[in-house]
């Protein structure tokens, strides 16, 4: 295991930095979220042309890079700082590695380069109607009339479900769970945009009368068990970037601010909270890098792994964020601010594929 990054990533998280505040300079990040798709189209393309983001944890025989999940997270989490919408999390995580894990090589060559481009986005409808990401099913029913599929049923907290061109679907079958693909223009498929907390993630609920769809697997659970921890990771990556960004902007603020004749960063006792929130931090970046090596090289740790990140980054993103909006004071709570983004996006992504609680049930499950 390895807890640092090696050159090539420390470069690849550096690009991604620099394309991100050089692209904010032309469509900031509000602008952005209030666009039609709610990313920044242009630089999806950009990162998708010149570093290959999408592409990154695609094989090579199937259109993609050839790296590592690893480079991926690395990604994510460098646009998780500037808590930069787009479709990585959705498109590049979810629905690629659904695709990767759980279709057969003729599915996979014909699905995945298209998704390694960038070009075209894919989703993954999996949430049940309570907001669970099962591996044992979900509330879409599959059944056969003659050799095909039809899927009855509702799917929630699609990520980009309401644009993308990829729609993938888990359904319960008779035989267990399956993945399926689900034209866009498929009889009896309605998209509906869901309203989120956080405004940089699109959500949508798909309902299903009906669909016709093509089966990709009708065995996916192993699969999706797998893909749940690799969700779960790559949302430690945005918390883990973003957590460190807001700490950051919290110390800035604090060292310029001056009030009774000195730096407000001089008083002794936020120094003490400021120091816990680093520690914090820094355990959370531990906590994701060991996940995220798992998850490109140990996938028997993996599961462990996962658990063991996702509830200590949701707590450690959460605590941060409260701070920095108790820290930056009546400038916090303004809509201007990004402090109250930073706010909603820790709470949100720590219902993403599992509170910190239900992790903390399935490590005390795997001891």
């Amino acid at each position: 295991m390895r807890l640092t990054l090696d050159d090539d990533q420390q470069d690849l998280a550096e690009a991604v930095t620099r394309l991100v505040r050089r692209r904010a300079d032309t469509l900031d990040l509000r602008a952005s979220i209030a666009s039609d798709r709610g990313y920044d189209d242009v630089l999806w393309t950009t990162l998708c042309d010149q570093i290959g983001a999408a592409a990154l944890a695609i094989p090579e025989e199937d259109g993609g890079a050839g790296f590592t999940l690893l480079e991926t997270l690395v990604v994510a989490e460098r646009l998780g700082a500037g808590l930069t919408p787009g479709p990585l999390l959705g498109s590049a995580v979810l629905a690629a590695q659904a695709v990767l894990l759980a279709a057969g090589p003729a599915d996979r060559a014909r699905l995945l380069p298209a998704l390694a481009e960038g070009r075209t986005i894919g989703t993954l409808a999996w949430a049940d109607r309570q907001g669970r990401w099962r591996t044992d099913g979900s509330d879409v029913v599959a059944g056969r009339t003659g050799d095909e599929w039809l899927l009855s049923g509702t799917a929630t907290l699609a990520l980009d479900g309401a644009e993308a061109e990829l729609l993938l679907v888990v359904a319960d079958t008779p035989d267990g769970v399956g993945l399926f693909e689900v034209a866009t223009t498929a009889v009896g498929l309605v998209r509906t945009a869901t309203p989120a907390l956080d405004p940089t993630l699109r959500f949508a609920t798909l309902t299903l009368d009906r669909t016709p769809a093509t089966a990709l697997t009708t065995d996916a659970a192993a699969a999706l068990a797998r893909l749940r921890d690799v969700a779960a990771v790559a949302v430690t990556a945005l918390q883990v970037g973003a957590a460190e960004a807001a700490l950051g902007r919290t110390v800035d603020y604090l060292t310029g601010r001056v009030q009774f004749g000195r730096p407000l960063g001089s008083f002794q006792a936020l120094k003490h909270r400021l120091a816990d929130l680093f520690v914090q931090v820094e355990s959370a970046r531990s906590m994701f890098l060991a996940a995220a090596w798992a998850a490109a090289h140990d996938p028997a740790d993996l599961p462990f792994r996962a658990a063991c990140a996702k509830a200590w980054c949701s707590e450690a993103f959460t605590a941060v964020a409260a701070e920095m909006v108790q820290m930056h004071g009546g400038i916090a709570i303004t809509w201007e601010h990004d402090a109250h983004l930073y706010f909603k996006r820790a709470h949100a992504t720590a219902q993403l594929f599992g509170t910190a609680r239900e992790h903390r049930r399935r490590l005390l499950r795997h001891v």
